[in-house]
């Protein structure tokens, strides 16, 4: 089938970025779409043209390096999906496609469809982790750990970073990725005692990193690759509050807090 693609040309961070259009005769159903990217840029290869710029990396829909707008869609018009499990039967014939990165002030453009998402490892540095003394593994059933809250900490870990939440988000925030970092954490035995100071960290690092404020649009929740819930940016806030309230960790303390 044919597919008309118009894809965001940007050479480098400071460089004025414009829509180049592409045309494709040759798109089979069963490609995935960055297979058809991959055809694309084999044919501009061949013509001595620079190729088209965007992150992949295990292309199973784990990794979460992939991701950029399809037709102002993050990952594109499917629901769970990321964009290297997005194939071209969701398309038609003669579909003309625009291919933009993520846009948000904390995601700078490195070229073309490639965006800077480093500020979310600076959020996960924050607070993202359990400070433990180091040594052999604990025995699997020494803390137990109720279904609910196993439940829940399991759907938040499923967050791949991706960065689709940021994108989706009017306000472009950060509240999804980071609720779910600190919920998967926060709802364990092993993360209760830094649970407050957590919050403070993760969302402090969040605000300097230049994210917006959550509006509770959940648009975020509905472009998720993994359907991560809005319930995670509840809990964080609760967290955030209690340790406004009651808790004023000194510098470098991780002593936890109620």
């Amino acid at each position: 089938m044919k597919i008309v693609l118009n894809i965001w040309r940007q050479s480098t961070r400071s460089a004025k970025g414009a829509f180049e259009r592409h045309e494709l005769a040759d798109v089979t159903e069963h490609m995935s779409f960055l297979e058809m990217l991959d055809v694309l840029n084999e044919r501009l290869t061949a013509q001595g043209k620079e190729p088209v710029a965007f992150d992949h990396d295990c292309r199973e829909g784990i990794c979460g390096a992939c991701g950029f707008m399809i037709d102002g869609q993050a990952h594109g018009p499917a629901v769970r999906t990321t964009v290297c499990q997005l194939h071209m039967r969701s398309f038609k014939d003669g579909d003309e496609l625009c291919l933009e990165p993520f846009r948000a002030a904390a995601f700078p453009v490195v070229r073309d469809l490639m965006v800077d998402r480093s500020a979310f490892d600076r959020i996960v540095q924050a607070g993202g982790f359990i400070s433990v003394n180091t040594g052999s593994a604990p025995e699997a059933n020494s803390t137990p750990v109720g279904k609910d809250a196993a439940d829940k900490a399991f759907d938040a870990a499923a967050c791949i970073g991706c960065g689709a939440c940021v994108a989706s988000c009017p306000n472009a925030s950060a509240m999804l990725f980071t609720s779910a970092k600190a919920s998967h954490l926060g709802l364990l035995p092993h993360g209760l005692p830094e649970r407050h100071d957590r919050a403070v960290r993760m969302v402090s690092q969040m605000d300097a990193e230049g994210f917006g404020h959550c509006s509770q649009h959940t648009e975020c929740e509905a472009v998720c690759p993994k359907g991560i819930k809005v319930e995670n940016i509840a809990r964080l806030n609760r967290d955030y509050l209690f340790a406004s309230l009651f808790h004023s960790p000194r510098e470098g303390e991780a002593d936890g807090g109620g």
